[in-house]
């Protein structure tokens, strides 16, 4: 029997977070030359599949009238963008499955990127065995969510607070490198070294061509989470910093390409080269897709009012919070605060007068009248509110208002 849900709300909550685990498992399968793991996106897309004939099928059923066509076509177009991600994802994992092959160069270069894939074994004896992951927490301890779990053979993706981890569990963790000390501790594991590329050469084209695609993962990740961001807030704002972003990765694209030609030219082996272009097209084309979700937002039409509220219920969550004089953040660097470990929130873009500055790095002070726009899990909106300044107070409807601390 079909179990899926067949509630439409439901359904795209269900693929944007089945599209993002896809998109993490594929560059982690990269990142560990995992075949095992980019067989698992695979699997995952049949599924992607059969959701976005569902919720295409919904849609048509569901459009009475041509007001209500109108509005439906908002939610396909998202639909649409949706299944091109996870066709995305597919493309990356396929880098391992039909071996093209990869510089070890962005093996350790992805190491250093803003949000990394991590696994760990959890040990007999340790802080996780025999707990559910909602007793650990990570998102909060460790700044990393847990993608999937191996058990064996087995491979659990439909991953929840419910889920009891065992001595030999393999996790595969997305989030801050910054947090892989903690998580390690707690899963009892050893002290781990990050793969450092040869050094005490000169910078070569292809170390041009790694941190441009590098950049690019950083770039695409931040164009996915800010359209998500600007659907569920309505922010035509944060819909057009969608379309400068998606623009710089074109560029960017164009420069690697250059740079792997060159790399061609000097004679390095090309077979290496081809999973870079790959990479580069599949992380344009992420951004391409995050502009396609944002771009009725930027013409100033309606929107369905489902798509907030679905996309709000996934399992990252939404928010903008103004910074309160005064409050925790108020002063305080990126840096400092360590939000991506707790509340482990990631900022994805900051509102200062009249513009942004998207996917803000540690230096980076925050002030009053600054507005936060940041994503992560739910459980942890309620602490973030509170250090800029904030309490969360339901009010009769059923919705969250700020109120100023104390």
């Amino acid at each position: 029997m079909d179990e899926r849900p067949r509630n439409l709300r439901a359904m795209l909550a269900e693929a944007k977070d089945t599209s993002e685990l896809m998109v993490d498992l594929a560059y982690a399968s990269v990142y560990f030359g995992d075949p095992d793991m980019a067989e698992e996106v695979d699997e995952l897309e049949q599924q992607m599949s059969e959701l976005v004939h569902d919720m295409r099928a919904v849609c048509v059923m569901a459009a009475r009238s041509p007001r209500e066509a109108e509005g439906m076509s908002s939610v396909l177009q998202v639909v649409s963008a949706i299944e091109r991600m996870a066709n995305d994802a597919v493309d990356i994992a396929r880098i391992v499955t039909h071996r093209l092959g990869i510089p070890r160069q962005l093996v350790a270069d992805l190491s250093d990127a803003e949000e990394v894939s991590h696994r760990v074994l959890v040990s007999d004896g340790s802080h996780m065995a025999h707990r559910p992951l909602s007793a650990l927490e990570l998102t909060v301890q460790a700044g990393m969510r847990v993608m999937a779990v191996r058990r064996g053979r087995q491979w659990i993706t439909d991953v929840d607070g419910d889920t009891v981890l065992v001595p030999g569990d393999v996790l595969f963790l997305h989030g801050s490198p910054d947090g892989i000390t903690r998580l390690r501790e707690l899963a009892g594991a050893p002290v781990w070294e990050p793969p450092r590329p040869d050094g005490g050469e000169a910078l070569t084209d292809l170390d041009r061509a790694v941190d441009v695609l590098v950049e690019m993962k950083n770039l695409s990740e931040a164009a996915v989470g800010v359209a998500y961001s600007a659907l569920v807030l309505g922010d035509r704002g944060l819909a057009a910093e969608v379309g400068h972003l998606e623009q710089r990765l074109d560029e960017m694209r164009d420069h690697l390409e250059l740079w792997v030609l060159r790399a061609a030219a000097d004679g390095m082996d090309p077979s290496s080269l081809r999973g870079l272009l790959h990479l580069a097209e599949a992380a344009e084309d992420l951004g391409d897709q995050a502009r396609a979700m944002v771009w009725l937002i930027e013409e100033g039409e309606e929107l369905h009012p489902i798509l907030g509220i679905a996309l709000g219920e996934a399992d990252e969550v939404a928010v903008r919070f103004p910074v309160a004089e005064g409050s925790t953040v108020d002063g305080s660097t990126l840096k400092d605060l360590q939000l991506n470990i707790e509340p482990g929130f990631t900022v994805l873009a900051i509102r200062r007068g009249g513009g942004y500055v998207y996917r803000p790095r540690g230096p980076v002070r925050l002030a009053a009248g600054d507005e936060l726009i940041a994503s992560g899990p739910e459980e942890g909106q309620v602490l973030l509110a509170a250090m800029c300044g904030w309490e969360l107070v339901e009010d009769g409807d059923g919705e969250d208002q700020l109120v100023p601390v104390g």
